[in-house]
């Protein structure tokens, strides 16, 4: 099948043509990144009004790239949720459109679930079942995955996502934004053993990163100033080695409690490179296999959101065009 991928759940409007769920013919992206820097993250408003000025212009570029044209589209994946609403209203009201002027199926698509499909685009793709990390600006979940559409939720946050830990900790720090972006540049300079941080919940697979936010809090507090430029890349370096070690840890054990040997890690988080290193690095250890997309298809895209499509496509789901987003929609949930 021929797949037109939207994705518009947040601050990037992404569009995607995705043959057979295998082969990604494009993959377009437009960042709103300069629209949200001077706030240190993303406004609602604004992101859904450069939704509506970007999202035409990124689906018929995604098309020329592909060298299709919308009749020989086969169907339609649009993300439906969870996300900001105003954001996912504009590539859900676009998806309905094109799919009722041309008479393409249409279905609508769980962002979540899109992370985890991204994995499938790799050579070889892991095979079902598996433990899967989705780690992003709003989500740290770890799932057992034993298909599509079969998930059951193994451990989460209590509080604060762990993209959501680095992009307020830059804020606090000054930074820059995005947060995780600059953490990740930033602490490679850095020693992660200078500063000791706390790492939480460790009896747990839940997770919970507010003790870490705070501490780094209070470490401004105690010194009445900000860090120096000299001790930056020690404070962050510190800062993203307690975040990773928990990640890391806890997923391997989820693996090691279901005993699967095979985990997947996706989610804007899993560009991290400490990240990646650390999972390839333990997993290895531990003789799993570590499944990582590379970054452009961790953090978010249409191309993600048209490999779930076609697999809902080819079981005969559709939907119509009186379909709603949804801000929340847990994994387990299929309404």
């Amino acid at each position: 099948m021929l797949i037109l991928g939207v994705e518009s759940s947040c601050d990037e409007t992404a569009a995607a043509v995705v043959q057979d769920g295998k082969r990604v013919l494009s993959n377009v992206i437009a960042s709103q990144v300069k629209a949200h820097e001077k706030y240190g993250g993303v406004v609602p408003e604004i992101a859904s009004r450069k939704h509506t000025e970007a999202i035409i212009p990124v689906i018929l570029q995604s098309l020329e790239v592909a060298g299709v044209g919308i009749s020989d589209l086969e169907g339609i994946a649009v993300t439906r949720g969870p996300g900001l609403i105003g954001s996912l209203l504009v590539g859900l009201s676009t998806a309905k459109a094109i799919a009722f002027a041309h008479g393409v199926p249409m279905v609508g698509v769980n962002h979540l679930e899109g992370h985890i499909a991204a994995t499938l685009l790799l050579d070889p793709p892991p095979a079902f079942p598996f433990v899967a990390l989705v780690v992003s600006g709003g989500h740290t979940n770890i799932y057992l995955v034993k298909d599509f559409q079969d998930f059951t939720c193994l451990g989460q946050t209590r509080d604060d996502a762990a993209g959501e830990a680095f992009d307020k900790a830059a804020k606090l720090l000054e930074i820059g934004y995005p947060g995780g972006v600059v953490i990740d540049r930033m602490a490679r300079q850095g020693n992660p053993g200078t500063i000791a941080f706390p790492r939480a919940m460790r009896d747990s697979l839940d997770f919970s990163f507010s003790g870490v936010k705070t501490s780094l809090l209070n470490m401004v507090k105690k010194q009445g100033r900000l860090f120096t430029e000299a001790e930056l890349p020690d404070v962050v370096a510190g800062f993203q080695e307690a975040i990773v070690d928990v990640l890391v840890q806890k997923t391997l054990k989820a693996a090691e409690n279901a005993a699967m040997t095979r985990v997947v890690v996706c989610g804007g988080v899993a560009a991290n490179s400490r990240l990646r290193e650390r999972f390839y690095e333990d997993g290895k250890e531990k003789g799993m296999d570590v499944f990582i997309p590379p970054p452009v298809l961790c953090t978010d895209n249409a191309a993600m959101i048209a490999v779930v499509g076609e697999h809902l496509l080819k079981k005969g789901k559709r939907d119509d065009l009186a379909l709603n987003a949804v801000s929340r929609w847990p994994l387990e949930l299929r309404p």
